[in-house]
């Protein structure tokens, strides 16, 4: 890894390797979000506890200072909305876009197993080309658009190992049961997605754990942190888990005690 790719990919990662990206790029689908409707809120709160940003360049250049010091993954692929075929994606923003804003790594959907996969996966590539002459990372983010069924380890494990062929730097996907087929036959770093808001707290917790465990680096969560009615809480619960190895029922405790103390200011 040269110099320019190993001082980025440790911009995003902490020095223990690993990672709690923020996702905020939930706009370039889902257009006003519950609770996303003003990112800069997000940035100014929440985004201070997380290691990186994941954001569209729209948010990048309206929510977030120039003088921020987190670092910011930069979307880049899209062009369809809930209302059509989330799966028809393109390549929206080019790497010299991503230079400008001072990325620190890129992210690309692919659609494994849907009508737009080959489109996808050469998105992927493409932008891999791209990056690797500036050493920038690529971080493919398996996206399963609204077939949820597919979360399952045989697919996911498919996915992601499709994506690090393809020269993806770090993987983002979904935990699913049997984890570790999935982390173990992934030869890049794997991150944990979200998706839908879960129906409590230690149910976050208690997959993002067991994920990390199974060889997990790190998640990339959005919903289900700012979604929640304490954001600032879940972030501090979630980076003890990801950082200080934190059991999630301590974690709860921590989400608990950092609650109470939000709602007394």
């Amino acid at each position: 890894m040269d110099w320019g790719m190993a001082n980025r990919m440790g911009r995003v990662m902490g020095r223990d390797g690993r990672c709690f990206f923020l996702a905020m790029d939930h706009g370039y689908f889902l257009g006003p979000t519950r609770r996303l409707e003003r990112p800069s809120l997000i940035v100014d709160t929440v985004g201070q506890h997380a290691d990186a940003l994941f954001v569209t360049r729209g948010v990048a250049r309206s929510a977030v200072a120039p003088s921020s010091q987190i670092p910011i993954i930069l979307r880049v692929s899209g062009g369809s909305s809930i209302l059509g075929d989330i799966t028809n994606e393109a390549i929206t923003t080019s790497v010299e876009e991503a230079i400008r804003l001072d990325a620190a790594a890129v992210g690309v959907s692919v659609f494994i197993g849907s009508d737009n996969e080959h489109a996808t996966l050469m998105n992927l590539a493409e932008m891999v080309n791209d990056c690797e002459r500036y050493g920038i990372p690529v971080m493919a983010v398996t996206a399963v658009g609204k077939e949820l069924e597919k979360r399952d380890a045989r697919y996911l494990a498919l996915a992601c190992r499709i994506a690090a062929e393809l020269g993806a730097r770090v993987v983002k996907t979904y935990w699913c049961e049997e984890f570790e087929k999935v982390t173990e036959s992934c030869p890049v770093p794997v991150v944990i997605a979200g998706g839908p808001v879960t129906d409590s707290e230690i149910e976050v917790f208690r997959f993002v754990h067991d994920g990390i465990q199974r060889g997990a680096v790190g998640v990339n969560l959005g919903r289900n942190v700012w979604q929640n009615d304490h954001p600032i809480a879940m972030a501090k619960a979630l980076r003890a888990i990801v950082h200080d190895s934190m059991s999630p029922e301590d974690a709860l405790e921590v989400f608990e005690s950092e609650r109470i103390s939000e709602s007394s200011r």
